[in-house]
């Protein structure tokens, strides 16, 4: 009797278990743990960015070589021209730090509150027309309705939406209720050692505890997921860690005539090939993303909706498909890319020494220290650690989470018809015990059918 039970009892609970799932996926919360607090009614204001800021080539080159000159420039020029009253206030502490980075404090009427800080950075990355740009990467140049710059996205826009909003509540006579400060870094792009690194040191001198920090992160996107019905925004919750690992190989030279068995770009391509074959391990629901996509889960249409709105069954399915998809692999696994490779100085000469960079995005649920016990492979490779840090914590997004609520209040605000999620993103300075609390990434812009690498890191970079 047990035995001729059995396949029944397989099927009543197969398909018991498809209904819950069915049910899941037309009834599963659509705010998820992200309930909007009830905050304060605020009103969205628009105003116009100011292209000159784009013209100024704020170039950081290394953590040596910015463009000193165009920084002044754009500090002297610029910003005191454009925002007299956040320069001229009385009601406004600045300073310099480290000579081109601002440091800003508004203070609010009921100085018992923790501040919070908006934070961007003034340097861009070098760009040259001759890379493929459409117009000239520092002329702001208007072109089928988008202005064309460097640092248009990356970050100019934020500093002059920051600095715009405020110069605007000023003239108004506006009091915030809260304290709270506004950082512009002079050195992002270069790791920041100048800049946010010595903000960080003065507020902690200062025995400045910030509630949280906004900082840049993705944009909200249109057609960021495919099959995702509507405009996203996702809160960076984390910042992913970074490595840049050194790969070396010294050997015998040699000459073309007269080749050993194994060179030293051999060994050294070996262990490269390696690392691009066998991937770093699938952590998918080890961090946030699970949550991202659960949150996403109502805006998807079928089957897709199914598979997020389960993802207690349905997370490995889902984990290999994001894996073999470019532009959501990242969600995955930590990324491993080689970016430089340098050996040899003539045509006919085996060169005796060869090495190659390689840049790592850590995984939330990944150390620093993981990756690199990973990385070893082959005792005639050296493995040299450039520079790196471990993830960030994962910032509270709950709807107790004050920070979280306000970004999402505001984004909600300008752009109602969004879905916002928590994600992640690829400063580490600021997320310190002893500094602040939370940290939240976030471009308050909005683009719409864009290639979302092009337009945020590499040529035609425009808004």
């Amino acid at each position: 009797t047990h035995g001729r039970d059995s396949p029944s009892i397989v099927i009543f609970s197969i398909t018991l278990l498809f209904l819950v799932a069915t049910v899941r996926t037309f009834t599963f919360d659509v705010d998820a743990g992200l309930q909007l607090g009830k905050w304060e009614n605020t009103t969205a204001i628009s105003l116009n960015l100011r292209s000159g800021r784009l013209i100024i080539p704020t170039v950081s080159f290394t953590e040596i070589n910015v463009n000193r000159s165009a920084l002044r420039e754009f500090d002297g020029l610029l910003l005191r021209k454009v925002f007299p009253k956040i320069f001229s206030s009385s009601l406004v502490q600045h300073e310099l730090v480290g000579n081109y980075s601002q440091l800003f404090r508004i203070p609010g009427s009921e100085p018992d509150l923790e501040p919070y800080m908006l934070l961007a950075h003034i340097d861009v990355v070098p760009a040259d027309e001759a890379d493929g740009w459409d117009a000239p990467p520092f002329s702001a140049q208007e072109l089928n309705g988008f202005i064309y710059g460097r640092g248009t996205i990356d970050n100019k826009q934020s500093v002059m939406g920051i600095l715009q909003a405020s110069e605007y509540l000023l003239e108004r006579g506006y009091t915030p209720r809260r304290s709270f400060y506004i950082g512009l870094g002079h050195d992002e792009e270069v790791n920041g050692l100048y800049g946010a690194a010595n903000i960080v040191k003065l507020l902690k001198s200062q025995g400045v505890k910030l509630q949280y920090v906004l900082d840049e992160g993705l944009a909200v996107l249109d057609g960021i997921i495919n099959g995702l019905d509507g405009p996203a925004a996702l809160i960076g919750i984390s910042e992913k860690g970074q490595a840049t690992v050194k790969l070396s190989v010294s050997s015998a030279p040699g000459h073309s005539s007269m080749l050993p068995r194994e060179s030293s770009i051999g060994i050294l391509a070996s262990a490269v090939n390696r690392l691009e074959e066998n991937l770093m391990p699938r952590l998918f629901g080890y961090g946030p993303e699970r949550s991202t996509f659960e949150h996403l889960a109502h805006k998807f249409g079928l089957p897709l909706r199914f598979i997020t709105s389960n993802l207690w069954f349905f997370s490995p399915l889902l984990s290999r498909v994001l894996e073999r998809i470019n532009n959501t692999n990242a969600f995955v696994r930590t990324t491993t890319a080689v970016t430089m490779f340098n050996s040899g100085v003539k045509i006919n000469i085996i060169p005796s020494y060869a090495e190659v960079f390689v840049n790592f995005r850590i995984h939330s649920a990944q150390t620093l220290q993981e990756v690199l016990e990973l990385v070893k492979s082959d005792e005639r490779v050296k493995v040299e650690l450039v520079n790196g840090f471990d993830p960030l914590p994962i910032s509270s997004y709950d709807e107790q989470a004050f920070g979280f609520q306000i970004i999402k209040k505001m984004v909600q605000s300008m752009f109602p018809q969004l879905t916002v999620a928590p994600g992640k993103t690829s400063d580490a300075f600021l997320l310190n015990t002893d500094t602040c609390e939370s940290l939240f990434k976030l471009i308050n812009c909005f683009n719409t059918n864009v290639d979302v690498c092009s337009v945020f890191f590499i040529i035609n970079i425009r808004i």
